[in-house]
């Protein structure tokens, strides 16, 4: 694999990470408890990334995320993802979940069918639970049956996920969001 590089950043919901190649992003880590967690846990997954001034396609990414963190509508398709080594399965799950919009969702069984096969929702939640570019590849949009939130593996699990919807407008079936009756400013919403 080519050279990585890494940083942090700050966004409204605290310090993420995101580690590139020559080829794209690699992998984005969404905040800890603090920098220092986010770090430790990014270069857990990443070893041998070296610290540096971003490139110009990953400050195009930190710029976007943050935007989109900060509770604006922004798309993220432009972004160029490092898929070096994922499946084609995996590929095209990403593909299809990349073209869910901010406040919009999508279940499991939704991107199977979009794949050709309904019956392939459970590989679909596999290959997202492997995603290695969250936001950019915006996993936390896509709920399971019946509006049910389903799980995520980013740190903060569910909680991080209903958050991050939370920010986008968007609505699972079960209920009010657990972020609702928090201020904007904790959501990282910006006051208008």
């Amino acid at each position: 694999m080519s050279d990585l590089g890494y940083t942090l950043f700050d966004t409204a919901i605290g310090s993420c990470g995101i580690v590139w190649s020559e080829r794209g992003i690699v992998a984005i880590e969404l905040p800890g408890r603090d920098a220092a967690a986010t770090r430790s846990r990014l270069l857990r997954r990443n070893p041998g990334s070296r610290q540096g001034t971003p490139s110009a396609a990953a400050q195009h990414a930190i710029d976007g995320i943050v935007a989109l963190l900060g509770g604006e509508r922004r798309e993220l398709r432009d972004v160029t993802v490092d898929l070096d080594g994922v499946s084609d399965f995996n590929r095209r799950v990403y593909d299809v979940t990349r073209g869910i919009r901010p406040g919009a969702t999508l279940s499991y069984g939704e991107i199977a069918e979009r794949l050709g096969d309904r019956n392939l929702a459970r590989d679909v939640a596999q290959a997202l639970s492997q995603n290695t570019c969250p936001i950019v590849v915006p996993c936390h949009r896509v709920l399971a049956a019946g509006g049910k939130t389903g799980g995520f593996s980013a740190p903060g699990g569910v909680q991080t996920k209903l958050r991050l919807l939370s920010i986008e407008g968007a609505q699972p079936e079960e209920g009010p969001m657990l972020f609702d009756r928090l201020p904007l400013a904790t959501l990282g919403r910006r006051r208008t």
